[in-house]
């Protein structure tokens, strides 16, 4: 079996991965958008108290 992978589909992922970020924010509500980056401040403070 070959390890080369097949340029098309290489492409088609590139293409829905370069737009699926800022396609899911759009969908979004400010509230949920405002939870997520809650909690990822929240994890990220929660790491460093645990490293010190």
């Amino acid at each position: 079996m070959s390890e080369e992978k097949n340029p098309a589909a290489v492409e088609l992922g590139r293409l829905g991965g370069k737009k699926g970020g800022k396609a899911r924010a759009e969908k979004l509500s400010p509230e949920r958008r405002k939870e997520i980056a809650r909690n990822a401040a929240k994890a990220r403070w929660d790491k460093k108290r645990r490293e010190e």
